[in-house]
């Protein structure tokens, strides 16, 4: 288990990352450096009024305590006072075009580690897809990626980690998914160190090529108020998936981690309304009863 190599992976992903997304946008990302006095920090790269994206931000985080956060231990009871370490990246990226979807990347590591016992160590990680005006081909396009990606790592691996992102990214207190899914893992150490690093790689390497193609296709259809005042709805539903469901979010505020850089990932521009429901037969309504539902879509 050689742990040195996932620091200059990660901050390796993060600048390329960030340079891809810069080249598509034409503005240039923020550099925000900040550390934590528990131990460790972070690099965090923010575009907000961009001239494609409205905000977005990839996050580099490298962060340590002497225990392991209730949002990590309230699924993994055994792993309650040990000391963790744990990196990562994380991407949200919210276009201002309602057209184009949100999309959602994260790929970490932790290892937690007591006095006489072996160090317990996993990955995880993940991407989705999140439109608030869905088409069959950038559904498709985003899936296949993900199934591409994961398929030298079993015949078996991208089904499953498709109905876990499915089972993950669903908001109970709506009965409704927050998009359309992709791939999501966590706890992973299955078939040894080595594999499970070069399939987080893997996942980690291949967002630009899944979500890059998807919005130079859309980011030139014509908008108007109908249709931001619609995104602005659905990011609601972003926003409540995130503070009430999402592991990571609860994991890094009880971790001490920099509360601007995990809240990064939140819209701009939001609304709520009371009991909406979309017209009946409307490019909104389509979004609803074509495409949040769980589908095989390659």
């Amino acid at each position: 288990m050689d742990t040195a190599l996932l620091k200059p992976y990660f901050t390796g992903l993060q600048d390329r990352i960030v340079d891809s997304l810069e080249k598509f946008d034409g503005k240039q990302f923020r550099r925000d450096e900040w550390t934590r006095p528990a131990g460790g920090g972070g690099v965090t790269r923010v575009i907000e009024e961009g001239n494609f994206f409205e905000r977005g931000g990839v996050a580099f985080s490298h962060v340590m305590g002497e225990n392991m956060p209730l949002s990590a231990t309230a699924h993994r009871p055994e792993l309650a006072g040990r000391r963790f370490e744990a990196l990562g990246v994380s991407l949200v990226l919210h276009p201002r075009n309602p057209y184009c979807p949100t999309v959602h990347m994260n790929v970490r590591s932790f290892v937690a580690e007591k006095e006489n016992a072996d160090p317990v160590w996993w990955f995880g990680g993940g991407m989705d897809l999140t439109p608030c005006y869905g088409f069959e081909e950038d559904a498709r396009h985003f899936h296949q990626a993900c199934k591409s990606t994961l398929a030298p790592f079993g015949a078996d691996v991208h089904q499953r980690y498709k109905k876990w992102c499915d089972d993950y990214f669903f908001l109970k207190h709506r009965n409704e998914p927050r998009g359309i899914g992709g791939v999501f893992y966590d706890d992973l150490n299955e078939g040894g160190f080595e594999r499970c690093f070069a399939l987080t790689r893997a996942v980690g390497d291949s967002l630009v090529d899944a979500y890059l193609p998807i919005v130079e296709r859309r980011k030139d259809v014509p908008y108007g108020e109908r249709e931001r005042d619609f995104q602005a709805y659905r990011r609601g539903r972003y926003v409540e998936f995130n503070l009430v469901w999402d592991r990571g979010t609860l994991f890094g505020l009880q971790s001490g981690g920099r509360t601007e850089s995990i809240l990064m990932s939140l819209p701009p521009v939001v609304k709520w309304r009371y009991d909406w429901h979309p017209e009946p037969g409307s490019a909104e309504e389509k979004l609803y009863t074509e495409f949040l539902k769980p589908r095989d879509w390659v």
